[in-house]
């Protein structure tokens, strides 16, 4: 008895494995890795000892999504955590045993991905970044800092789900704020932006909103530079627009709600169920602005809008 004891006691604890799944590349994922990567330090989990890793990366392309899911699941992973809605409708349908986390921008229950925030049921559960809910105020803040603002152009991939629904969100807001709403769809894997700048100019639009997608976050740095040769304010929805040469985003800060999906991870871990987490809201928001990129397209930001950036690039 005493030998079986010993031997079982020097069984080897098995190590966690975790599936990270993007629809971004990896330069682009960064700032939201090296969020998750801090959450999971924060809780003492250290990669490659007591934790795994799998990270898998579309780099843009949707059509990966399913066949990296399938990758995914067949390692048996413990869990999945992702923001890429696609991909976790995809999981959604692959497995209702492997836990997904996680960090939408679209209402999780609208869409039905959980039954409600405060009781998800299934096997998801994570966070809301309320991306969507967002567009009304980003619109504002647009409006704010740039003043005569007449007509937006909301520009996104036409081909993605969660991209119609923010086409409706801004249209919705832009007619509120009694501005004209000119909608820019673009088709990957290699859409036309410079058509899609030449449809804006035609129309005369006087700003620039950008819907994030996997197709549309490969383009980060042209997309800026199409709006400032053009000579168009943007909008964005996250940080990364700015630091490529975007005007200015209005968003959660994602660091933050990727930080918080690794304390997910450890419940699941540690026994807890998805449906019985509630999903969780934002508590920290970020604007962004490019004072570069204002400069260059000859803009002045107003002093009550700087004033409240969390983040400005001189």
């Amino acid at each position: 008895m005493l030998a079986v004891a010993v031997a079982e006691a020097q069984q080897p604890k098995k190590v966690p494995r975790i599936g990270y799944l993007t629809g971004a590349s990896p330069s682009f994922e960064a700032h939201r890795l090296e969020g998750f990567r801090q959450g999971l330090r924060d809780l003492s989990y250290i990669e490659g000892k007591n934790i795994l890793v799998e990270y898998r990366y579309a780099e843009g392309n949707l059509d990966r999504i399913p066949g990296l899911v399938a990758e995914l699941v067949q390692l048996k992973i413990d869990a999945l955590v992702t923001g890429n809605f696609q991909a976790i409708r995809t999981a959604k349908q692959a497995t209702k045993t492997i836990p997904i986390v996680m960090v939408t921008a679209v209402d999780p229950v609208a869409t039905g991905l959980v039954d409600s925030l405060a009781r998800p049921g299934g096997n998801i559960t994570g966070l809301t970044r309320l991306t969507r809910e967002l567009s009304g105020k980003r619109l504002e803040l647009l409006k704010e800092a740039v003043s005569g603002i007449t007509r937006v152009g909301v520009l996104g991939d036409a081909d993605e789900e969660s991209v119609a629904i923010g086409f409706k969100e801004y249209e919705a807001a832009a007619r509120a704020l009694n501005i004209t709403f000119q909608s820019l769809g673009v088709r990957g894997p290699n859409p036309d932006f410079e058509g899609t700048f030449q449809a804006a100019a035609k129309g005369r639009v006087s700003a620039l909103i950008t819907i994030r997608s996997a197709v549309v976050n490969r383009h980060t740095k042209r997309i800026a530079d199409l709006a400032i040769k053009n000579r168009l304010p943007s909008m964005s929805e996250g940080s990364a627009y700015v630091e490529a040469g975007g005007l200015v985003s209005y968003s959660a800060n994602e660091a933050e709600s990727y930080r918080r999906a690794a304390t997910y991870v450890d419940k699941i871990l540690k026994g807890a169920k998805p449906a019985d987490l509630p999903v969780e809201q934002p508590t920290k928001f970020e604007l962004a602005i490019n004072l570069k990129t204002a400069k260059a397209i000859g803009l002045t930001i107003p002093s009550s809008v700087l004033l409240r950036a969390d983040k400005v690039i001189k």
